[in-house]
């Protein structure tokens, strides 16, 4: 189950970024653990399948690089720089080891299959791997239903839940229409072993987000940019995700 403490401090989206602090950086978890805020931080893996905390699948936005994430070594990671800052591209083992069970982890998967299917490598067997005896709390999610599944599997102690929202076609053209479909109306929760759900905040009003809350599920949400959207997302959700404030 979702550990309570998830509910009741808000969590700062990629850690507590902003100027000279890149999202997902050490310095930004950092940030947020010394502000007492929760961390939700994303993965990706490493050519050796390391899980890496970066959220794009390509570097060219926060390295100005080319090429992909997932085709470096951890020490090529380990000596990219971030938004001309001198942090580098972390391990999610060096984050753990730097929060150490201070404030809660949100940690999402990024989806490695396209279209939100099987094939995510050992991705998710590697962050069980590092969760499953973490000193803290913590609670893995993800978009792809099947790694959430597969955590579930390998660390059936550790909290999951799915990262969802209305599955637009624009935003998820690898995913067939039916898919989308099921996705939006969080038809794999039970299936999966989920907790709790992480839903996008213009997307609240959705039904089967008010039928979860029915049955006591804890409905978190993302990304809160402003007070004004934290207030009307408290109608709903018990915790946000936020960014670009200080809720």
């Amino acid at each position: 189950m979702l550990h309570p403490d998830f509910l009741t401090r808000p969590i700062a989206h990629r850690g507590l970024h902003g100027p000279g602090v890149p999202e997902n950086s050490m310095a930004a978890m950092r940030a947020a653990a010394d502000a007492g805020y929760g961390i939700e931080l994303d993965l990706q893996p490493a050519a050796d399948g390391t899980p890496l905390v970066f959220h794009d699948y390509d570097l060219a936005r926060l390295t100005g690089g080319g090429g992909v994430v997932s085709a470096l070594t951890v020490a090529a990671a380990g000596a990219l720089r971030l938004a001309g800052t001198d942090e580098a591209i972390p391990t999610l083992a060096e984050v753990l080891d730097e929060v150490a069970g201070r404030v809660p982890l949100l940690i999402e998967i990024k989806d490695q299959d396209g279209g939100l299917g099987p094939n995510m490598g050992d991705l998710p067997a590697r962050v069980a791997a590092l969760v499953a005896d973490y000193d803290g709390p913590v609670a893995v999610m993800s978009f792809n239903p099947e790694a959430v599944a597969a955590v579930r599997a390998a660390a059936p102690h550790v909290a999951v839940g799915l990262t969802s929202c209305a599955f637009p076609a624009d935003d998820w053209p690898g995913v067939p229409p039916a898919r989308r479909e099921a996705l939006a109306r969080l038809q794999d929760f039970d299936r999966v072993g989920a907790s709790f759900i992480s839903h996008h905040h213009a997307d609240l009003a959705n039904p089967a987000v008010a039928a979860l809350a029915a049955r006591g599920v804890p409905v978190l949400c993302w990304t809160i940019r402003s007070p004004e959207q934290a207030d009307a997302a408290a109608a709903v959700a018990q915790n946000i995700t936020f960014e670009g404030f200080a809720p």
